[in-house]
């Protein structure tokens, strides 16, 4: 037989709203001896709430939908356990959705989201598309972006870091250390993360009074296979640079295999900065110097900003935006 919310209340004497009040953790007006004998007789019974039913009325499910672009990247399973654990702190549960990268994905997991009734979304985008931000602006939940900004976007907060400001204290710092080529190995610049990193880049040479290199930039994307084969073809082509900006952490590994590979020496015959501080970056031979997100800390504070919208408190600002910080490690002299 099927335990009952019904079935707990007269086991336990009480009314079944007051069951629903412990269940839905709204117990602050029961006596905690009450509390205690409904919750024993759940456990004793294995009462397993039914959420979708209780949803129909009180129109919440206690949800998140976290939609991030790519799951190996180690900033995001991060930035993902930042956004778990604020959102357990407060009794909701988390559906983790990655997209790959790809718009098709996006948009399927924002309907499928809203089909599950969801109370709110965190949103970290793989890319700007007008039809993107079109389909934001109509949906009817709160909605909070996270690391990567849409501009096109009307209502929705956003927590992010100050990637320009990032790149620049790492150029600023290797070009004061004496490197004058610095050669640049970005992510996509439809993404809003690369493009303000390469302001960055470039206002740093701008301030510093250094020349950029004519051949200074390449595009890709934020994986260490491109980060391997950007830095394969510099070396064997013989392009002329001291030191490597990488877009990401990941890019950076790429980079140490390649120039494993082809016999240089990190940092006595190029210098490499990472971007992000995975894990990873102090596992490395040499150590990674790079620049550190507080992923988890966005992850947490995006969470925690979702929830305010949910249950209409007042926010004080919708951009959000943390420190990076430059760690100096063994892949610079």
């Amino acid at each position: 037989m099927k335990v009952t919310i019904k079935h707990i209340a007269k086991l336990a004497d009480v009314s079944i709203a007051t069951v629903s009040k412990v269940v839905n953790h709204k117990d602050e007006n029961i006596s905690e001896q009450t509390r205690a004998r409904v919750l024993a007789i759940i456990k004793e019974e294995d009462y397993v709430p039914n959420r979708i039913a209780s949803s129909m009325v009180t129109k919440t499910t206690k949800t998140l939908g976290l939609i991030i672009p790519d799951i190996t990247n180690p900033f995001f399973p991060t930035l993902a356990r930042g956004v778990e654990d604020a959102a357990n702190d407060q009794g909701y549960t988390v559906i983790f959705c990655n997209s790959d990268n790809n718009l098709k994905k996006e948009e399927l997991y924002i309907q499928m989201l809203q089909e599950k009734m969801v109370d709110g979304i965190i949103f970290t985008v793989s890319s700007h598309h007008t039809s993107l931000d079109s389909l934001i602006n109509r949906i009817n939940i709160p909605i909070v972006l996270v690391d990567r900004k849409i501009e096109g976007i009307k209502d929705a907060a956003i927590v992010k870091v100050d990637n320009e400001c990032g790149a620049f204290d790492a150029v600023c710092y290797l070009i004061e250390r004496g490197y004058k080529s610095i050669y640049h190995i970005a992510g996509p610049m439809s993404i809003w993360t690369s493009r303000q990193r390469y302001k960055g880049y470039l206002r740093a040479h701008k301030e510093k009074n250094v020349e950029v290199l004519a051949d200074h930039m390449m595009e890709g994307e934020f994986t260490t296979l491109w980060g391997y084969e950007a830095a394969k073809k510099l070396i064997v082509n013989k392009v002329k640079f001291d030191s490597l900006l990488c877009g990401n952490d990941l890019i950076a590994l790429g980079v140490y295999k390649a120039a494993h590979e082809l016999g240089i020496n990190i940092p006595k015959d190029i210098a490499v900065v990472g971007y992000d501080d995975i894990s990873m970056a102090e596992i490395l031979v040499p150590k990674l110097t790079t620049v550190r997100q507080p992923a988890y800390e966005m992850g947490h504070k995006a969470a925690e900003l979702v929830i305010k919208h949910i249950k209409h408190e007042l926010i004080n600002k919708h951009d959000y935006e943390l420190k990076t910080e430059f760690i100096v490690r063994g892949s610079t002299k």
